[in-house]
């Protein structure tokens, strides 16, 4: 497991590294320290979990974060020693899944990267459930658009225009949804024709 923390302070770095050590949990974890986020040199080390520890996280750094979040989603812990609402939320926006302000001690951060974790996978999950519900609400209207074309140029009922789709989807081995698009690109493209 590699863990990279983020501190200006190498005192306070060391002690953030002494309460992992403590964690059995990460025995045999890789620790690197940054003085500051870097984004661009995020990749050399691909790390597990992300630990950023300062007085007050500036705009560049959530920025960053939030950059760094949307190519690799990965759980990250941020102890500060002073916040606002405000700069909570935008750090909660970053994908930092948790955020202590004023709470920082070495035998409570394993307990707070667990809850880290826990949350950045339950996060994860919800993420992947909206997308999946997204793109089924999005296949849905696609193939009821198909159905509808369908049942005007063939003069049959939904349910006929329904099973048509699918029984050709069948026999390509192709979703209905592709089937579906197909027909709406065809009547578009006729449609072009026409005008």
């Amino acid at each position: 497991m590699n863990v990279l923390i983020i501190d200006p302070d190498d005192a306070r770095a060391a002690l953030v590294a002494e309460g992992l050590r403590l964690d059995e949990s990460l025995t045999g974890a890789q620790i690197h320290h940054w003085p500051r986020f870097e984004l661009a040199r995020l990749s050399d080390i691909n790390p597990d979990m992300v630990i950023i520890a300062c007085e007050s996280p500036d705009r560049d750094t959530l920025d960053a974060l939030q950059i760094a979040h949307e190519q690799a989603p990965r759980p990250v812990a941020m102890f500060v020693d002073r916040s606002d609402a405000n700069t909570t939320a935008q750090a909660l926006e970053a994908g930092v899944a948790a955020y202590v302000v004023d709470g920082y001690s070495p035998n409570r951060v394993a307990s707070i990267l667990a809850v880290a974790a826990h949350r950045f996978n339950l996060m994860q999950t919800l993420r992947h459930d909206l997308t999946k519900a997204k793109a089924d609400l999005a296949a849905r209207k696609t193939i009821d658009r198909a159905k509808g074309v369908l049942m005007t140029s063939r003069g049959i009922s939904e349910e006929e225009a329904y099973r048509l789709m699918r029984k050709h989807a069948m026999d390509s081995g192709r979703p209905i949804a592709a089937i579906a698009e197909d027909i709406l690109s065809i009547s578009d493209l006729l449609k072009k024709r026409d005008d």
